[in-house]
């Protein structure tokens, strides 16, 4: 009976995320890829992009940029030829699916006087999912119910008010794999009593289930564990007419969440607690026909709280990657609230054949609260001392231990300011040509209570020109376009503040070898003690990029729409932390003299934001969209790429996760060195998306049953993003002994450059550990480049059904299906890179999650 259902649902599935409709346009407008994930909001899937749902066992913070991170790294980024470049917005990044941001200003509702609403729920639950591909036993209970209404309608005349509010609760248990001790690897090796203690009380974090997944790795555990999120969402939206040339719009959106995170090992995940505010005010004045003038205000407010969980053992604890790490990770707990004061004009002129517009935007951004850098401490077991990570940690022999210590908060002031003007010139009815030209100062911020100081000058040459012209040459022929733009992006507030963990108010601390029981002995807090330090240079910029694309858009009338599109940038000056004062290849070399060879002994490593990285991104696309035939209307693209970077993206804030992607082997000639594939770099993809309303030939008693259905469907398919095999361990015999890892060995078998590793079955055959040799002590660098593998690719559909029915004349109830991931397909993670582990070449997780379905019920009235 559950086959029968499923391939009842299987023939009848539609695409996710289309709205509920009666027949479908005659050219529907479906969304390009986009960032679905709101950086405050888990578990949002932009299912009409082909994104299935990401595996939460692949944990990232929500802060800063990583919910658009995760996103690259699961489903990659989408090659995008931007139509045109507007004056007002700025299109940094977009030509990889972003949405450009724009201003402030709200655009007015349409007019309605008679009250109108709905009320909605969607519920899905595991009752419908299927085991994901790594499961062991059946799925356990879980389920998310999402319930809200929408009203608005007329005040008085010329008002208008529109009122919405959703509660999303999900609840029940999460599924994920992680490496464990062995039976046998339970046993401390430890003589001292008190390292027994310490070493049972990190041993006993792990779950007491003996691996299941065996077949995979003799380590691998796929266990479940509850998770509980709540998110509620309220907005109200007014409109008035103050005057046939006056029109107010105001808007406030409120987001809170709170998420009680899932552990399989104690202290895994942190719970985050996030409180995002939104308010805009906006006034619209018609100054004549021709010219309209806007002018709007904005207050931004969000409070995001990352804390450990009660049960987290105290530090962060890595035993190389032989056994999932205890943690959560250094950098929490997290206190940060942000206030965004924005402000902005702009004025519109027509006048004969141009479109004049011109404007600013200015914006008071305040960074509070308290950010850590290892003040929880950190041990690191590595492959050394002749013994294997499992083994030193048995023994209770770290290899590293850091810590922070001091008063870590911290109040930045940020203005930023944006000014622009442009021109839409219609020389002909054939021939348009649009200029702009955007002019961005980033001025550096200051800490309002003066306990750190930013000694970074004003980056006030910023003009972002534009050019675009659109031509259509004769009747057939279609439409050429072409843009070209110098595009900045920004510095981010993560970049500068950093700074925060600088003497004297603040001491972190690098121990090599220490003792495990009293680590921090021989520190001494203090002005002048030793300390690891953050500088950023008086010269940091603001990253910027050249983009430039050609489009030819052919309408085949009858048989749809063609269109080419080439879009290509290259981007300067992207932020790169590089780690200096490197221990230096001197006498004897190991890792418990790494401190004693830094040539400034004073510190440890200094870590330098540098504008260091450029990236360089090359795509050409083709998309055919069908108009609407015998119910049927869709359309398809495909599209090849290349991006390559010299170590960092245009996300790159250079500071937190990022610092965890990968390090240069040398703190010299970082461009040679990590010059490779872009870490979302993707060769091919293709995109298709149907829509289809189900025909009901006339006469037939079921006529009623299955009229006005509408099925559509969505299928991505990719080539897998890059990885990096890495030595694993800064040790002797293991990499160069100069204090920071991420050393990559020398390749032995060069005929495995360039294969995907997307299959746990052939996994280590593909990627075998010999094909692979360990630098010598004092080298500085391995000759395996950066990026050489890749993981394996995407293969996902989603789908979705939906129906109308019409109750009275001005009701109607929907109801819509939601099939995500609906052939169930995994979308493998990359293998174990760390050549010192025995997870090494292994493929033990995967980036999305198995089938599951949602089913949602709406009353409109």
């Amino acid at each position: 009976m559950r086959s029968l259902i499923f391939s009842l649902l299987l023939l009848t599935a539609s695409a996710v995320g289309q709205q509920p409709q009666t027949a479908p346009a005659a050219t529907p407008q479906l969304p390009e890829s986009a960032p679905a994930a709101d950086p405050n909001l888990l578990g949002k899937v932009n299912t009409s992009s082909g994104e299935a749902r990401r595996n939460e066992n692949v944990q990232f913070n929500q802060i800063d940029n990583n919910a658009l991170r995760d996103l690259q790294k699961r489903i990659g980024t989408t090659a995008t030829a931007v139509e045109e470049f507007k004056a007002d917005r700025n299109y940094y990044g977009a030509e990889y699916g972003n949405t450009a941001a724009g201003q402030i200003h709200l655009t007015p509702p349409k007019p309605a006087t008679v009250w109108h609403g709905s009320l909605t729920e969607t519920h899905g639950n595991s009752v419908f999912s299927a085991r994901s591909f790594f499961q062991f036993g059946p799925v356990k209970p879980a389920h998310s119910n999402q319930f809200g209404f929408q009203l608005g309608g007329g005040l008085w005349k010329g008002s208008f008010l529109s009122l919405e509010a959703t509660e999303d609760q999900t609840r029940g248990f999460v599924n994920g794999n992680v490496l464990v001790p062995l039976p046998a690897e339970r046993v401390i090796l430890a003589k001292d009593p008190a390292v027994i203690r310490l070493l049972q009380r990190w041993i006993d974090a792990y779950p007491l289930t003996v691996p299941n997944r065996t077949d995979i790795d003799p380590r691998a555990l796929n266990t479940n564990a509850p998770q509980s999120i709540g998110t509620h969402t309220t907005g109200e939206h007014f409109d008035q007419r103050l005057s046939p040339r006056d029109q107010l719009i105001a808007r406030h959106t409120l987001v809170l969440q709170k998420v009680d995170a899932f552990e399989f090992i104690k202290g895994q995940n942190p719970n985050t607690t996030a409180r995002t505010s939104d308010a805009r005010l906006t006034w619209q004045r018609v100054v004549s026909p021709a010219t309209q003038f806007t002018v709007s205000a904005g207050f931004d407010r969000s409070h995001t709280l990352i804390v450990p969980k009660a049960d987290a053992v105290g530090p962060s604890v890595t035993i190389g990657t032989s056994w999932t790490g205890l943690g959560p990770a250094s950098i929490l707990p997290i206190d940060r609230i942000q206030n965004r004061f924005r402000y902005a004009a702009e004025i519109s002129h027509r006048r004969g054949k141009h479109s004049f517009v011109a404007g600013l935007e200015l914006a008071r951004l305040q960074v509070n609260g308290r950010e850590t850098s290892s003040n929880r401490g950190t041990f690191a077991f590595r492959s050394d001392f002749g013994n294997d990570a499992i083994t030193n940690f048995r023994l209770g022999l770290p290899d590293r231990a850091s810590i922070g210590f001091g008063d870590n908060n911290r109040g930045f002031r940020y203005l930023r300011q944006h000014f622009f003007a442009g021109d839409s010139w219609k020389t002909s009815p054939n021939l348009t040509i649009n200029w702009g030209l955007q002019y961005s100062p980033a001025v550096p911020p200051v800490e309002v209570n003066n306990r750190t100081a930013i000694d970074v000058v004003c980056d006030c040459n910023n003009f972002s020109p534009r050019l675009g012209i659109a031509w259509r040459p004769r009747a057939g022929w279609g439409v050429l376009r072409a843009n070209y733009g110098i595009i900045y992006g920004e510095i981010f507030p993560p970049t500068y503040q950093q700074v925060r963990w600088d003497p004297p108010q603040f001491l972190k601390a690098e121990v090599q070898v220490p003792d495990l029981l009293n680590p921090y002995a021989k520190i001494f807090p203090g002005p002048a003690a030793r300390s690891a330090i953050y500088r950023l240079p008086r010269n940091l910029v603001t990253p910027y990029s050249q983009q430039y694309n050609l489009q030819w858009e052919i309408d085949l009338h009858a048989q749809g729409k063609l269109q080419f599109s080439y879009a290509g940038s290259r981007t300067w000056k992207l932020f790169f932390l590089n780690f200096t004062n490197r221990a230096l290849p001197v006498g004897t070399l190991t890792s418990a003299n790494v401190n004693d060879r830094r040539p400034d002994q004073t510190h440890y490593d200094i870590r330098i934001a540098q504008n260091l990285a450029r990236g360089y991104f090359d795509s050409a696309r083709v998309t055919w969209t069908m108009p609407d035939h015998h119910g049927l209307s869709g359309d398809a693209s495909y599209w090849l790429s290349k991006a390559i970077d010299t170590g960092a993206a245009y996300t790159n804030t250079a500071a937190g996760d990022d610092v965890l992607q990968g390090y240069s082997q040398s703190e010299f000639l970082i461009s040679n060195d990590l010059r490779g594939p872009s870490a979302f770099d993707q060769s091919h993809a293709a995109l298709v998306r149907l829509n289809y309303a189900i025909p009901v030939p006339a006469g037939h008693a079921w006529t009623q049953v299955i009229a006005q259905w509408t099925a559509s469907a969505i299928f991505l398919a990719k080539t897998g993003t890059p990885f990096t095999v890495i030595s694993g361990s800064d040790a002797p015999g293991f990499g160069n002994v100069d204090g920071v890892s991420g050393d990559r060995p020398n390749i032995l078998n060069p005929s495995l450059l360039g294969r995907t590793i997307g299959n746990p079955d052939t996994s280590v055959a593909l990627l075998p550990k010999s094909a692979f040799s360990f630098i010598r002590p004092g080298e500085s660098r391995g000759n395996l480049g950066s990026g050489t593998f890749r993981k394996g690719g995407i293969r996902n559909m989603n789908a979705n059904l939906t129906r109308v029915w019409s109750v009275r004349q001005t009701a109607s109830v929907a109801f819509r299906a939601e099939a995500i991931n609906l052939m169930n397909t995994p979308q493998f993670a990359e293998p174990g890179t760390d050549l010192t582990s025995p997870s090494f070449g292994k493929i033990t997780n995967t980036l999305n999650d198995g089938r599951t379905f949602r089913f949602t019920l709406r009353l409109g009235f």
